[in-house]
């Protein structure tokens, strides 16, 4: 099994560990291993939180003009999420500039997943937005230390 399914597992028993125990959703039961992933790219998880927050306040501003519930507000937010994604990647972040003087360090940073900032979105509307994002970490950590416990080459 390689890293990237082994994270979504362990992100799935640490999701539902958190939903049982504690009444929390990290952004959806996936989210956590991905996030897991990308702990040491941490503006990718900020690009990616920007993008849920985003597509949380575009489907807002929409549902004052359209009805929106249930599997038509999930899908829309996962739509919506996909396309402000994929909009961020099409972005060029000129970081490059001070590569020299920064220590070599190019920029290596992007919106994590497809359908991420739509599930994270999702949980943002129905739990709010500082439950969903610490819930999220706080599981992506706790997800990352059973990863380099269990695994040593991470």
């Amino acid at each position: 099994m390689d890293l990237t399914n082994t994270s979504i597992a362990v992100g799935l028993i640490v999701s539902l560990f958190f939903s049982e125990l504690f009444g929390l959703a990290a952004g959806g039961m996936v989210v956590p291993g991905y996030v897991a992933l990308f702990l040491h790219k941490p503006l990718s998880i900020v690009l990616t939180i920007a993008a849920a927050v985003a597509t949380y306040g575009l489907v807002r501003l929409l549902s004052r003009y359209v009805i929106l519930y249930g599997k038509r507000k999930t899908l829309l937010m996962i739509l919506v999420g996909f396309l402000v994604g994929s909009t961020i990647r099409a972005v060029p972040f000129d970081c490059v500039a001070n590569v020299a003087s920064i220590g070599g360090v190019a920029c290596d940073f992007s919106v994590i997943g497809f359908i991420i900032p739509g599930l994270v979105a999702i949980w943002i509307d129905r739990q709010g937005l500082i439950t969903t994002v610490s819930a999220l970490l706080t599981s992506a950590v706790v997800v990352r230390l059973v990863l380099i416990l269990c695994i040593v080459n991470i």
